[in-house]
Order: structure tokens, then C-alpha cells, then sequence
């Protein structure tokens, strides 16, 4: 049986998220890219076939697609992961809270007016 609820997370909860969060986005960005050249190849073939009389030139392998949507991914999450660490070892609260609307970014590297 599970104690009460504690108020904050384990700095291993913090990395986790951000890490799920990051795999998502390398899903999401790899799937978006892979959408985009599928939906460009009609209008490239078309063109090539206009061109030079050959029909289905440009083409999408799946095998090629997979391995995209994985590198995306792969590449996603390892650009995620010291930001995960860092995020980690601060406190989540006050993290938290500067990420409020209306909070106003300053300090060093930030415009301030």
C-alpha cells in the first residue's frame, strides 16, 4: 500500500518526462516529414515526367520511411537528454513557475525592456 501523495516529484520523474516529452516530438516531427515528402512526390513526379517521359521516379520507400521516423526520433531524444538532467537537478517548483504566463524572462542571455 502506497503513502500519501508527497508534494514534489523525484528528480528520476523530472528526467522521465522530459524525455517522454522529447520522444514524442521526435515522433511527431519524423511522421510530419515523412507526410511532407509523400505529399511532394505526386507533384515532383509529375514534373520529372513532363520533363523526361519516366513515370514513378521519385519514390518513398517504407523501409526508408521507418528508418527516418527512428533517426528523428533517435536524434530528438539524445538532444533532449542533458536538458533533462539539468532540468532534473532544479528545483521543479520554481521551474514550474517561471513558466507562468506573465512571468517575464530576464537575466543573463534574456531581453529585457
Amino acid at each position: 500500500m502506497k503513502g500519501p501523495p508527497r508534494p514534489g516529484r523525484k528528480k528520476k520523474d523530472i528526467a522521465r518526462v522530459f524525455n517522454a516529452e522529447t520522444f514524442i516530438i521526435g515522433a511527431l516531427s519524423g511522421l510530419l516529414g515523412i507526410g511532407l515528402a509523400c505529399l511532394l512526390t505526386m507533384p515532383v513526379n509529375r514534373i520529372l515526367y513532363r520533363l523526361t517521359e519516366l513515370k514513378g521516379v521519385k519514390r518513398l520507400n517504407p523501409v526508408h520511411a521507418v528508418l527516418l521516423v527512428a533517426l528523428s526520433i533517435a536524434l530528438t531524444v539524445i538532444g533532449g537528454f542533458i536538458p533533462a538532467r539539468v532540468a532534473a537537478g532544479n528545483d521543479p517548483v520554481a521551474a514550474l513557475r517561471s513558466e507562468l504566463p506573465g512571468h517575464r524572462l530576464t537575466g543573463p542571455g534574456f531581453f529585457s525592456s
